[in-house]
């Protein structure tokens, strides 16, 4: 995405749906307030009027790319969160390994320390579900198409690395190595419109870095 460029997969008077490049924040911290997917979304509102507003329904991590749903109003980014686990979100990544299974679903309590690394324990924290099918397998890759049913912070990346199949570029939970990027993709969002009711489904294509990894 050049800088000021928006993949817009999908607009209309209530929510705009972006698709994420990697190595962007979704809203600024206290190191980044401008370059952020937020603060992108709000200029090209504002471009059209300037009374335009921007509200955060969920976010990616910064090395995640994909889809991302903004509301343009607070009554439908209240309609989104409320109704937010009947929303389908798929996800595809490339780990490290073959993976034993063809199929499994990953529960843990997750809790994050003083530092923001989230861990899984057994014994309080928040419940966290993700279910994988494994897509493809090569001599150092495994190619999954991940369906989480809760949205906690960092938590397919903390439970593949937990299992010792760490997502691929994953500096923070996975192995050391020169990648460009970390090899996961939010590709799949399929939910009812806040306000018209209407069934919506979005789909993305695998990215071509993905694929010529995969081809290595």
């Amino acid at each position: 995405m050049k800088k000021d460029k928006l993949d817009i997969i999908y607009e209309d008077k209530y929510i705009i749906i972006i698709n994420k490049p990697y190595k962007l924040l979704t809203v600024g911290n206290d190191k980044e307030r401008d370059n952020t997917l937020y603060h992108k979304v709000s200029l090209y509102l504002k471009r059209k009027n300037k009374s335009n507003k921007v509200f955060i329904v969920h976010r990616l991590d910064y090395d995640t790319s994909g889809l991302i749903i903004f509301a343009k109003d607070s009554k439908t980014k209240m309609i989104l969160q409320e109704n937010w686990n009947n929303v389908i979100r798929k996800y595809m990544a490339i780990v490290n390994g073959k993976m034993e299974k063809d199929k499994d679903t990953l529960k843990s309590f997750l809790k994050e320390t003083k530092t923001n690394l989230v861990y899984s324990t057994n014994k309080d924290g928040k419940l966290a579900i993700t279910n994988y099918k494994t897509i493809l397998r090569t001599d150092k890759y495994s190619l999954l198409d991940i369906m989480i049913e809760t949205g906690r912070k960092n938590q397919i990346r903390v439970q593949l690395s937990d299992i010792n199949h760490s997502i691929v570029g994953d500096k923070k939970y996975g192995l050391k190595g020169s990648f460009k990027r970390m090899y996961l993709h939010a590709y799949y969002l399929k939910f009812i419109h806040p306000i018209t009711k209407e069934n919506l489904e979005f789909e993305l294509d695998v990215p071509k870095e993905f694929l010529f990894l995969l081809n290595k």
